[in-house]
């Protein structure tokens, strides 16, 4: 595979970086200080803008199919676009799990005239969407989800709870799993919809983070109503669905989140070593794990490369997609875990206009832990891998053939 842009990609690098440069500022502490002033309805209109901007110049949806309000481009075009814009302020984050997992799902599984009711608003950044998968019961192992969705003529009555749903109280729709069918096998019984989140019976709590942040929500659902037109897929078939969702979740995940070894490559050349001896980027032990990231950083980039090959061949994202996933969350985690340690006292200063690079270390050193557990923990992932990709035998399930409402219960 050949790495540098093809003409073809070089011009469509450069219609993006125009068009970057005339709608965003460039990726600065002063920038990034100025987007976290806004209040959180100027940062929602600000990001709406953004994305309307986006889809009106053809860089929204640069993959999906142009009936679709896409351009109908190879994947490497979306990377080619997410690297030029990664260079930029854009407030694009409230649209990713919508963009990025659940319209897809929708294009995916709907019928026409559902995907026109949703699809180009979602893309414009008229509506804003979220992933209601996970509960408190049922994270990793999102097929034994309790939540239950009842027939009741042309409508399902929903009554349960979801967890660690991302941006709940400011969506407008979601896509909700659901148990349809607790007398067959917990993968067996589910099945998915779509969910008006401004419905009567659907309440979003925000959860306060330990990084101050408060992104995740707890969902409850008190007999919430949803048309059975809104359901994706037949009924029972909700996992199978679900999958494709969950793969570009993990291929998401996997994904930079924070500060890579660039930036402490760069942080290293200012600070001293623990060992007193000269700038840590002199000490040896600091030098093997900064080799370290680099190998893995670039092998990840390479399965990743390949994810994008077996995607324009038209293909869905695979089990493979969960090797990146392993590997970024636990860099970011060791790059903070040693960004942390080498500030000394500093370290405990979670002040962005006082920390090193805005407090970018901070933040992964709160974060990442939880990058291990999103999307499926370090444990099931590796159980996926060695399953699904190395050909591996099965790991022992007790569940198997056992009807969901059989099964021995904590709860």
């Amino acid at each position: 595979m050949d790495f540098n842009d093809t003409p073809e990609e070089a011009k469509f690098r450069a219609e993006a970086r125009a068009f970057l440069e005339a709608n965003c500022k460039p990726k600065a502490a002063e920038n990034d200080r100025a987007n976290r002033s806004l209040n959180p309805v100027e940062y929602m209109k600000a990001a709406k803008a953004y994305q309307r901007k986006k889809a009106e110049a053809g860089f929204a949806g640069i993959t999906w199919a142009k009936e679709q309000g896409g351009r109908g481009l190879p994947p490497i075009f979306a990377v080619i676009f997410n690297q030029e814009e990664a260079k930029f302020d854009a407030p694009a984050g409230v649209f990713a799990i919508g963009l990025g997992m659940c319209v897809p799902t929708v294009i995916a599984f709907a019928d026409g005239a559902i995907k026109d009711r949703y699809v180009a608003k979602a893309l414009r950044g008229e509506e804003i969407w979220c992933q209601l998968f996970s509960e408190p019961g049922a994270g990793s192992d999102v097929a034994a989800s309790k939540t239950r969705a009842v027939r009741d003529g042309d409508d399902w009555v929903v009554n349960g709870q979801k967890v660690w749903t991302t941006g709940a109280h400011f969506s407008d729709f979601g896509i909700l799993l659901a148990r349809t069918n607790p007398d067959v096998e917990k993968h067996k019984g589910l099945t998915m919809f779509i969910v008006d989140m401004k419905s009567k019976g659907v309440e979003a709590r925000p959860i306060h983070q330990m990084s101050g942040g408060r992104d995740f929500n707890e969902v409850y659902f008190t007999d919430v109503r949803i048309p059975d037109k809104n359901r994706l897929g037949e009924p029972g078939q909700g996992w199978g669905v679900a999958l494709v969702t969950l793969m570009n979740e993990r291929l998401a995940v996997g994904g930079s989140y924070g500060p890579d070894y660039k930036e402490i490559f760069e942080f290293a050349k200012t600070i001293n070593s623990p060992t007193g001896e000269g700038t840590l980027i002199k000490d040896e032990a600091f030098r093997m794990k900064l080799a370290d990231w680099i190998v893995r950083a670039e092998g990840y980039k390479l399965a990743k490369f390949r994810t994008m090959t077996a995607l324009s061949k038209g293909q869905t994202p695979g089990p493979e997609s969960s090797i990146g996933k392993v590997i970024n969350a636990n860099q970011m985690m060791d790059i903070g875990n040693t960004a942390i340690e080498a500030l000394d006292h500093y370290g405990i200063i979670n002040d962005p206009a006082l920390a090193p690079l805005e407090g970018a270390f901070h933040q992964s050193y709160m974060f990442a832990p939880g990058l291990r557990i999103a999307g499926g923990t370090d444990e099931i992932l590796k159980n996926i891998i060695a399953e699904r990709v190395l050909g591996l035998p099965q790991d022992v399930r007790v569940d198997k053939g056992v009807a969901f409402k059989d099964l021995p219960t904590g709860r």
